[in-house]
């Protein structure tokens, strides 16, 4: 199928590994021109380039701090799509967290993707065409105490990008989202980690949390960036103003 989207300018942050890296490639198969933003993303682009016949740039940011948000938009101007993904919410309940390391991972994926968005945004409404895909989290819908500074950060991801992605397809942008369960990412194992230390007593026991997925395994990430260059095309011209759970149907079992 072709998702007419050779030639677009995309944007993808946290784009050194993971997800994030992921959606990179399947924008660069599509023959998009990609800019991976992260903290150290150049080894990234290099296997990117060697790959794909299409332009590859790479930006070091840490876009936690304003002013580096400001230099990626800089760098980007003209972006037909912009894919947020950096950010890493630390595991742990509400008395395992100190406001200050709340506040700081806050900065990159929460208020990140809310100034990113307002950047980039105002630009593709000016223009009349864009799309803005967040990528967000499941514990935002299926609520995890055990995961509360990231269960609320998604929770307020969520209503952010349908109340922007409502307003904005008036000026034809789309805004979406996509919540992934458990990931195949080194993110995964560490908070698997947390977590068997936490109900175990061992974090070498890790693999046992991860028993009882659907589909008995954790998603791969190239199925979510299926979903963020599909989402992302023409061919989802009407997906707007909403967020794609995918879970394998696990928030629904009992």
């Amino acid at each position: 199928m072709d998702l007419h989207l050779a030639g677009k300018r995309v944007v993808v942050t946290g784009a050194s590994k993971g997800i994030g890296y992921a959606c990179a490639e399947a924008f660069a198969a599509e023959g998009c021109a990609v800019l991976l933003c992260a903290r150290a993303p150049e080894a990234a682009a290099e296997r990117l380039r060697a790959q794909y016949q299409v332009p590859i740039q790479a930006l070091a940011a840490d876009l936690s701090r304003p002013e580096e948000r400001e230099k990626l938009h800089a760098a980007a101007t003209g972006a037909d799509i912009l894919v947020n993904n950096a950010g890493a919410i630390p595991s742990g309940g509400i008395a395992d967290i100190t406001m200050a390391r709340w506040m700081e991972a806050w900065q990159l994926k929460v208020f990140g993707y809310f100034h990113l968005t307002q950047m980039f945004l105002a630009e593709m409404r000016a223009r009349k065409s864009g799309v803005i895909v967040n990528i967000i989290g499941m514990a935002g819908r299926a609520w995890k105490p055990g995961y509360i500074a990231g269960t609320a950060g998604n929770a307020a991801l969520i209503a952010f990008t349908c109340a922007v992605g409502a307003e904005a397809q008036k000026d034809g942008v789309r805004v979406f989202g996509i919540n992934p369960a458990v990931t195949r990412t080194e993110r995964m194992e560490t908070q698997a980690r947390f977590r068997a230390a936490q109900a175990l007593g061992d974090a070498e026991r890790w693999r046992e949390m991860l028993t009882g997925l659907p589909f008995d395994r954790p998603i791969e990430p190239a199925e979510i960036a299926a979903m963020a260059v599909f989402g992302a095309s023409p061919r989802a011209g009407y997906l707007a103003g909403t967020v794609v759970d995918i879970d394998g149907g696990g928030q629904f079992k009992g």
